[in-house]
């Protein structure tokens, strides 16, 4: 009798997505089947699977220990969210070689089906960095008589939702800085800038609206610039290993002596980039937006307003509640900065109502039916959906300008 061979070992999802990629979140049920095609019979100890998902961070640092000495220290450390074995054909044991427990599989297609379940707890999302990973996956092996096993692993993924819907990711960001160039015995006047976004959770594929105002009363040439950064921390042995890169930057007009340059919601692309890891004790990703001010000669001018991306899009409403946040948090005094909401214009009554309307409400209702139906109507709805926007905002310009004006200070350069 001759012995059959294997021809394919494959590993399949039962995808929960529209995709067909699998991604799982925490409390998931993770199915799916090993798939195996045999060329002839063949007799077979076990086939297993092995399901893992563990945060792993790793990084060397050169060290002196005197003049002519040097050592490389290593830095490791894991976290495991879960371990999961289970036995599709066979027995536990696959150093027994003797021929009793042995499994015939003919020749042919076979599946085999496996399942389990992801922790309750909260999962880190799947990430690639360059000193750590979280990785997740099911390995496969098939053991034979006096023969190598063969094994085959497959990963899949895992994302820790984050709903940017919340309070505090609808809060807006902002700040202002100033900076005054010296060189040697002369000053220069101040280079400030104030900058705003609405709110500070976001999805990738959304744009920031940056709202901002840059003042430059110094004697050189600047440049306004933005830029969206990640920043990826790993943690080992009381350690922590830093890497930052950029993700998206725009760039604004140069600025001469004694300009000064309005952002009305300058739009910056978040691309698709892995959304914010926080709960990892050995792995942290964050984001920020940086606004800046490009000084030839000089340090940056900058200011840092924290970003966190999420998976969960921003809800239709959640746009009109941020808007209402932003004014009563912010009342559009912050840092003395007025930076334009574009607001629209609330309709005037009568566009609302009509005559015959107004004539009909002024009318006592006689039941609480009658008050339920006028609930359901037109006009309910309209006001549901209104939007109570701030007024437009005052001119800078003042109409009636008087002598105190004339003494107010302006940039030296102008």
């Amino acid at each position: 009798m001759v012995l059959g061979k294997v021809k394919s070992l494959t590993i399949s999802f039962d995808c929960l997505n529209d995709s067909n990629v699998p991604v799982y979140s925490s409390g998931d049920t993770v199915s799916g089947r090993v798939n195996l095609e045999v060329t002839g019979e063949i007799r077979v100890k076990s086939l297993k699977i092995h399901a893992r998902g563990h945060a792993k961070v790793r990084w060397t640092e050169s060290r002196n220990a005197g003049s002519n000495t040097a050592y490389t220290q290593n830095y490791t450390e894991e976290v495991e969210y879960f371990n999961h074995k289970d036995i599709l054909i066979g027995h536990e044991r696959d150093d027994d070689n003797s021929e009793e427990g042995f499994n015939t599989i003919h020749s042919g297609r076979h599946e085999y089906a496996f399942s389990f379940e992801l922790p309750q707890t909260p999962l880190a999302t799947s990430f690639e960095g360059r000193h750590g990973s979280v990785r997740y996956w099911v390995k496969a092996e098939l053991h034979r008589p006096w023969l190598l096993p063969v094994k085959l692993k497959k990963e899949f993924t895992v994302f820790e939702h984050i709903d940017i819907n919340t309070p505090s990711l609808l809060s807006p960001q902002a700040g202002t800085k100033e900076k005054t160039l010296c060189c040697w015995f002369c000053t220069s006047g101040p280079i400030s800038l104030s900058a705003k976004i609405e709110r500070k959770g976001y999805t990738p594929g959304e744009s920031i609206q940056i709202f901002a105002e840059i003042e430059n009363c110094s004697s050189r040439m600047v440049v306004p610039k933005a830029a969206i950064y990640q920043t990826q921390a790993f943690y080992a042995k009381g350690k922590m290993k830093e890497v930052k890169q950029l993700v998206a930057n725009l760039r604004g007009e140069s600025l001469s002596s004694g300009k000064t340059e309005t952002w009305n919601g300058k739009l910056l692309k978040i691309p698709p980039v892995s959304p914010s890891i926080l709960d990892c004790s050995i792995i942290r990703v964050e984001y920020s937006l940086m606004v800046y001010v490009d000084i030839p000669g000089a340090m940056d001018l900058f200011l840092n307003l924290p970003l966190v991306i999420g998976t969960i899009p921003l809800h239709p409403f959640g746009s009109r509640t941020s808007s209402v946040s932003s004014q009563c948090s912010m009342n559009m005094n912050w840092l003395g900065l007025s930076l334009p909401e574009r607001p629209e214009a609330p309709p005037s009554y009568a566009e609302v109502v009509t005559e015959e309307q107004r004539r009909n409400n002024l009318a006592p209702m006689s039941a609480c039916d009658d008050f339920e139906r006028a609930l359901q109507g037109p006009l309910f709805a309209y006001i549901q959906e209104f939007r109570f926007l701030p007024p437009p905002l005052y001119s800078e310009i003042d109409p009636n300008p008087d002598q105190s004006t004339e003494d107010r200070p302006s940039c030296p350069s102008r």
